[in-house]
């Protein structure tokens, strides 16, 4: 196949795009192109589009590649792939649950295509979960389109909320075992960024933790060349607010890079790989794909430059001096 049969399929292509179904014949092979920063893009082999709506906050796109099946785009930028989610997801929500003695609530910070409840109610302790994303619009997108996740949305432990987190978590009384920050990455114009300073930490977030809560948070890339755009600052940030703080990392094939997490609390967490391995068998329904007591613990274990890094990191955010990953959210887009 000639390169004049291959066209490339920016996010700012995708409505004339979708709205030319035939335009994917078998003549032709599309792809999509994500900028993962100014000099370097990432692109991948579609089959077709198969939705894309616009919400008051984000541009939402589900895209059938060749290569990762179904892929989640929020802002253009990659959210989720139907071959390799389960690695984020299982990183984002069993570390925290299997830390704590005996977790019963969770209180999810965005989560809205419903992959990471789908995790947390795996587990037999867990009474109820509650997922706050700010956008109705990618709740019901993802509800009616990754049908993986639909025992989740109707399991009746989940309390399905649409609100901004800030908000619904300084609004509630009850305190929480888990909150989980399954956030959009901060973009400059996005609606979450505020998420990751430390006065919401500190003022709102922490309080709502119960004895011996931990607080797990996915903190952006983590690799050699990208580690130091958000994922030192979340850390250092977060170690301002909380006694112990717990970093690890994991390859996503289709993040095109290593990611991160931050997992925190006033409590001592401690990781064995046997203990870990014990508490899958005892607490868990159906099996994990990617993490066990070992994968867990050597997550934790960074390589010399990105370790070096965090140790040496200043940076902590705040509203008024943020940090962004390239990219703008529909705020900045004129």
């Amino acid at each position: 196949m000639g390169t004049e049969a291959i066209e490339i399929i920016t996010s700012k292509a995708i409505a004339s795009i979708f709205d030319k179904p035939n335009c994917f014949s078998q003549e032709n092979e599309f792809w999509f192109e994500e900028e993962i920063d100014h000099d370097l893009k990432w692109s991948f082999a579609l089959n077709s589009v198969l939705q894309k709506a616009t919400s008051e906050y984000q541009d939402i796109v589900l895209l059938d590649t060749k290569h990762f099946g179904k892929v989640l785009l929020i802002d253009g930028k990659m959210q989720s792939a139907e071959a390799d989610e389960f690695i984020y997801h299982e990183c984002l929500i069993h570390p925290a649950l299997l830390c704590h003695p005996n977790p019963k609530t969770m209180f999810i910070m965005g989560g809205g295509e419903g992959s990471a409840a789908r995790e947390a109610l795996k587990h037999k302790s867990i009474e109820k979960v509650v997922m706050c994303d700010i956008d109705q619009e990618v709740v019901d997108f993802c509800r009616k389109h990754l049908t993986i996740n639909q025992d989740a949305f109707n399991n009746a432990k989940l309390e399905l909320v649409i609100n901004d987190a800030r908000a619904e978590l300084d609004g509630r009384k009850e305190k929480f075992d888990i909150i989980v920050g399954d956030l959009a990455d901060p973009v400059e114009g996005g609606p979450c960024y505020q998420l990751y300073t430390k006065s919401f930490y500190q003022n709102i977030l922490k309080p709502k933790l119960s004895h011996n809560g931990i607080f797990i948070t996915q903190a952006g890339p983590a690799g050699i060349n990208t580690h130091k755009e958000v994922f030192s600052s979340i850390h250092n940030t977060i170690k301002q607010v909380f006694k112990y703080v717990v970093v690890f990392t994991a390859h996503v094939p289709s993040f095109a890079d290593t990611w991160g997490w931050v997992m925190a609390s006033d409590h001592p967490i401690r990781i064995n790989a046997d203990d870990l391995d014990n508490k899958i068998q005892d607490r868990i329904v159906g099996e994990l794909l990617y993490l066990n007591g070992a994968s867990m613990l050597s997550s934790t274990t960074l390589n010399k430059t990105v370790s070096q890094s965090l140790l040496q990191e200043t940076h902590v955010y705040t509203e008024e001096d943020a940090r962004f990953l390239y990219g703008h959210g529909l705020a900045n887009r004129l």
